[in-house]
């Protein structure tokens, strides 16, 4: 069975501490291609996460969608096949990667989504408006969408052909919750798996301030309205 051309896009900001330790975790005979989109940084993390082997792009837009926007156009020159999104503050577990994709390579699924909910979480790793608005997010979905999560966990696999066909769109905070709404209104075949998730290295550019925590929250309701009509 020939292989899939997978490439794992992982936005970051500032993120000098943590970057090398994401990508030197990522399992390499699984992973053809890392990315790195270098978001404005102004710290050393685009010659960190050169000298840990990844492929550096910067996107000065600063934006968590702008970022892997410019992850996805330079990965489709790379013949991707699947795309693997990660974070790189270290929260996630590069080593589950497998486990994301396996639905994909066994199964046939278009998507599938890394569920923090579902796994094993450090305590103190996610904060408590980031639990409630995962639940409150998810539950807004199944009722509009009849669509069922549990997360919107940045860390998620998805066909590079499913991911064209959804055209996203959002620039920042919206960026996740956008690709499982369209995934549900195209009708796609999407899963979660659970993934463990631990204390981040630095501070959450969104959670961490409380302007980023009123941004967010407001984008997510909006874009579950938004993408009714």
């Amino acid at each position: 069975m020939q292989k899939s051309i997978i490439t794992v896009i992982i936005p970051a900001f500032n993120e000098e501490q943590s970057i090398g330790k994401v990508v030197a975790d990522i399992p390499r005979d699984v992973v053809e291609h890392v990315i790195v989109v270098n978001n404005g940084s102004t710290d050393s993390t685009v010659e960190v996460a050169k000298s840990a082997g990844a492929i550096v792009f910067t996107e000065n837009r600063k934006g968590y969608g702008w970022a892997c926007l410019k992850g996805i156009e330079e990965s489709e020159k790379l013949n991707t096949e699947i795309v693997v999104f990660l974070d790189g503050d270290y929260s996630d577990y590069p080593e589950e990667i497998p486990d994301v994709l396996a639905p994909i390579l066994t199964n046939n699924m278009d998507m599938v989504i890394g569920s923090r909910v579902l796994g094993k979480r450090e305590k103190g790793s996610l904060t408590p408006q980031q639990v409630f608005g995962n639940w409150l997010a998810t539950r807004l979905i199944r009722i509009f969408y009849r669509a069922r999560y549990t997360d919107l966990g940045p860390f998620r696999a998805i066909k590079s052909k499913a991911l064209k066909q959804l055209e996203m769109a959002d620039k920042t905070y919206g960026w996740t919750i956008e690709m499982q709404i369209k995934a549900a209104k195209h009708k796609m075949n999407f899963c979660e798996v659970p993934v463990n998730y631990k204390k981040r290295i630095g501070v959450s550019k969104v959670s961490g301030t409380v302007k980023g925590t009123v941004l967010a929250g407001i984008k997510i309701i909006f874009a579950v309205f938004k993408y009714l009509f």
